[in-house]
């Protein structure tokens, strides 16, 4: 998929906005931090994973600072989430699920990014995994907590599986859109189960 294209644009600026109101409703409801920190949190979450992909693949700067509709994605969604935090705090578990839905397109639309600038099949899957998990390991790290992809089994491993759809149905010769949309929808689900049924991977006895 083309990263100028119009889809893989949706694909970001939604992940972006997504990540975005994540980060700022876990700034009101767990943190308790002030509107510049609410803002600021949610801005990191949104564009930390995306500016360490760029970073990684050379393509500097990041696409953040490129194209003003990432910071303004992130900063409007971060204020979203300020203004609405208490509304939003009676859905059942806000927070988890845009963290989920983050997750997922930016696993995606990372690993499709990686792909485009010339990465093998297993490095795109890893670029997109990094891509999904970076945003939200320094949301963690900034509000003093272990982040969720050290602790969630199915938090780094949902975002492979996603990454992992997307890259071979590009290589297979399917569909950008079909194969990055059913990547995402994967990736949402495994995640979404993990947080149901209180799911991880197997871990040391």
């Amino acid at each position: 998929m083309d990263t100028s294209s119009p889809t893989y644009l949706v694909l970001d600026l939604t992940g972006t906005f997504a990540f975005a109101l994540n980060g700022a409703l876990t700034a009101t409801r767990i943190a308790r931090l002030d509107i510049v920190g609410v803002i600021t949190l949610g801005m990191f979450t949104a564009l930390g994973g995306g500016i360490v992909r760029d970073t990684l693949l050379g393509a500097l700067p990041p696409a953040t600072f490129q194209d003003w509709r990432y910071l303004a994605i992130a900063a409007g969604g971060s204020l979203v989430a300020f203004v609405a935090g208490r509304r939003l705090d009676r859905l059942a578990i806000p927070i988890l699920v845009l963290d989920a839905a983050g997750l997922s397109l930016f696993a995606v639309s990372g690993a499709l990014k990686g792909l485009e600038l010339g990465s093998g099949f297993g490095q795109a899957v890893i670029l997109g995994a990094i891509t999904a998990v970076g945003g939200g390991t320094l949301r963690d790290v900034l509000i003093r907590e272990i982040p969720s992809v050290l602790t969630s089994g199915l938090y780094a491993i949902p975002a492979l599986a996603g990454a992992l759809i997307a890259v071979a149905g590009d290589r297979i010769g399917v569909a950008d859109l079909p194969s990055a949309v059913a990547g995402a929808v994967l990736c949402f689900l495994i995640r979404m189960y993990g947080v149901h049924f209180d799911v991880d991977a197997p871990k040391p006895r």
